[in-house]
């Protein structure tokens, strides 16, 4: 606990706590990583299992959404690597924050053992039927990448933040002011 407590306790995790834009910034790039992390993946698995087809060979299609998946996953790490030093205490003792890293280690296994035993032969079924293995870890991947998302999005109901604002920092809760006003505000 006292590495989590160090982390937590850093000049960057306090910066990233007590900020009021940056956090919320990184939270988004964090998504926009996810997404682009999760949706080449899916491209892959999709082929994987046949959907829409197999017309496209396996290998062109995951040699192309390669790239894009490191990018997702480079995004996805730095930014989820902040957003735990914000507040490591917190979710080293959250079940959602947990199941979610579990996820990831078996999601990373799958994609491994996939790697390793069923892709090595890839060039024998690249532009026809994937066999069963193939099929099987295509919709175990997807299976646990969804599982993945739906636990990272459960931890922001679950994390038990501190909400308190920041010493300095003046929020103006004028409601007459159009929403655009409100936003631009916040946003300079």
């Amino acid at each position: 606990m006292s590495l989590v407590q160090t982390i937590e306790t850093s000049g960057a995790a306090e910066w990233l706590r007590t900020s009021v834009k940056v956090l919320p910034i990184i939270n988004a790039v964090h998504v926009i990583g996810i997404a682009l992390l999760f949706g080449t993946i899916l491209i892959v698995d999709l082929r994987l299992v046949g959907v829409p087809s197999t017309m496209r060979s396996f290998g062109r299609t995951a040699r192309e959404a390669l790239w894009l998946t490191w990018v997702g996953f480079a995004l996805a790490l730095v930014t989820g690597t902040l957003m735990f030093a914000a507040n490591a205490t917190t979710y080293v003792s959250n079940t959602a924050f947990i199941t979610k890293m579990a996820l990831l280690v078996l999601a990373g296994l799958n994609m491994a053992i996939f790697e390793v035993l069923t892709a090595r032969r890839a060039a024998d079924w690249d532009t026809g039927p994937v066999p069963m293995a193939g099929r099987i870890a295509g919709m175990l991947s997807i299976l646990l990448w969804l599982s993945v998302i739906f636990f990272g999005r459960w931890i922001g109901f679950t994390k038990g933040y501190d909400f308190e604002v920041p010493e300095g920092v003046e929020l103006d809760f004028d409601f007459s002011a159009s929403f655009l006003q409100v936003a631009f505000t916040a946003l300079a």
